[in-house]
């Protein structure tokens, strides 16, 4: 049978979850889901990202509540303390955001729904990887998902990158589980000097005069070929399917325009 009454902290269990088609399992998720649509309109909001309503999220008497990330420990731990049951993903890597899938159908009973959906990812995963042998250069790519201080791609943005046919500048970095170890400098992606720019700063817009008159970035080549692109944060930094059916997708649009 499996959990009855789930609530979702962050988005990509909810996406996950109405994908197995048990979404009628879900009784509270997070103000910050996107993804589906509906179920902004159909789920009780419970949580923002690091804090969540206990009273609301023990008046719902889950049977399961689940999360991701270590931000989100000091909650899983409020709510531990109370008697629920706390499940928290860590998931850094696409390899892990397939693994998750699969644990979710297993515990909603939906083993090989989750299969099929994740065999069909890593068809898909197979499928750019041949279609990005015969790109004769690849483009150089600096990710940004924070402003102050300047953060680079976490492991599965980096991964999303090559994926899309290009090479990631910070590829270096991309192993680094804590956003305070990938913190770099405005120097450091001058003289990396990538082709192009991807901005999604986790939650707010990008500031586009900001990006474009860094004065130690005049000079590289996503300025002087105005190669800058904005992406929505909900389909490249939430660790879960939309990453395959949008995020993906759109990184290889913006790297292919010329």
């Amino acid at each position: 049978m499996g959990p009855e009454r789930i609530i979702c902290l962050t988005e990509e269990p909810t996406e996950m979850i109405y994908l197995l088609g048990e979404e009628k399992r879900i009784v509270g998720i997070s103000v910050y889901t996107e993804r589906p649509v509906r179920a902004k309109e159909e789920k009780t909001k419970v949580s923002a990202f690091i804090s969540g309503n206990l009273k609301k999220i023990l008046s719902l008497e889950p049977d399961l509540v689940i999360g991701f990330s270590d931000i989100q420990g000091q909650l899983a731990k409020d709510l531990i303390e109370r008697g629920l049951n706390v499940l928290i993903f860590n998931q850094r890597s696409i390899s892990e955001i397939i693994s998750n899938m699969q644990i979710i159908g297993n515990l909603v009973g939906q083993s090989d729904k989750a299969k099929s959906i994740t065999d069909d990812w890593q068809k898909q995963i197979q499928t750019w990887q041949n279609e990005n042998e015969s790109i004769p250069k690849k483009p150089t790519v600096f990710f940004q998902e924070w402003d102050e201080p300047m953060i680079t791609g976490i492991q599965w943005v980096s991964e999303a990158i090559t994926l899309a046919g290009g090479i990631d500048s910070f590829s270096h970095l991309k192993d680094r589980k804590l956003a305070k170890d990938r913190i770099i400098q405005a120097n450091d992606v001058r003289d990396a000097n990538p082709d192009i720019y991807v901005g999604s700063w986790c939650g707010k817009a990008m500031d586009w005069d900001w990006v474009k008159n860094k004065p130690e970035w005049q000079s590289t080549g996503f300025i002087q070929n105005n190669r800058i692109y904005e992406m929505d944060p909900s389909i490249i930094l939430q660790p879960g399917p939309a990453l395959f059916l949008e995020g993906i997708p759109k990184l290889r649009e913006l790297f292919s325009k010329a």
